[in-house]
């Protein structure tokens, strides 16, 4: 395992692709049980060499119902994006994540998670590619059906500040999805059992 991250964080495959240069984050253990798996780092990530420590970061751990420690503990969370490297700024965000990574590492990293209770997608890069055709028409039908991708898969939202206009538009997210994520995460933290 420990081999697999070193190669994987000495990656350059897109090198050239990459404004800021390759520099991959993720992060497991052998016993993760809740895997992160979202879009591509964004550049405070990449700045830092820290996943989720921004507003994004901190909106998410309070979806989750975690403090810092829980949240960076690797036997509790996995954090395994679609892209690992900062892709650089588009017009209205982050580029997408390169799409060399997942083909290339997720398989492998798949392959020393034996522990995984639930995979949380976050975004619609994850969700287009985990759930493949049982996914909805598009995310936000795909969180208010999340009930029908357990217990496998919890599909999210991104949790950035950019989302703000869809969580004003999707009250019920915060209302009804959010307690039900909050208790099934606590339960796979205290007792390693799915909820």
């Amino acid at each position: 395992m420990q081999e697999l991250l070193t190669n994987i964080r000495k990656c350059e495959v897109c090198k050239e692709h990459l404004p800021l240069g390759p520099r991959p984050i993720v992060s497991f253990s052998a016993k993760s049980k809740i895997v992160l798996l979202s879009q591509a780092p964004g550049r405070l990530a990449h700045v830092h060499h820290k996943p989720w420590d921004d507003p994004s970061g901190r909106a998410l751990r309070d979806w989750l119902g975690v403090d810092e420690k829980e949240f960076y503990d690797e036997d509790n969370f996995a954090i395994l994006p679609m892209g690992f490297c900062y892709p650089g700024k588009g017009k209205t965000g982050d580029l997408p994540p390169r799409k060399e990574c997942a083909p290339l590492w997720h398989n492998l990293v798949w392959s020393q998670l034996k522990e995984v209770q639930i995979i949380l997608l976050i975004g619609k890069y994850a969700q287009d590619a985990y759930l493949k055709k049982s996914s909805k028409k598009n995310l936000t039908e795909n969180v208010a059906n999340h009930q029908e991708f357990l217990p496998n898969y919890f599909p999210l939202p991104h949790p950035s500040p950019v989302n703000r206009f869809w969580r004003s538009k999707n009250p019920w997210f915060e209302i009804e999805v959010l307690p039900k994520l909050k208790e099934q995460i606590s339960k796979i933290l205290v007792t390693g059992q799915d909820v």
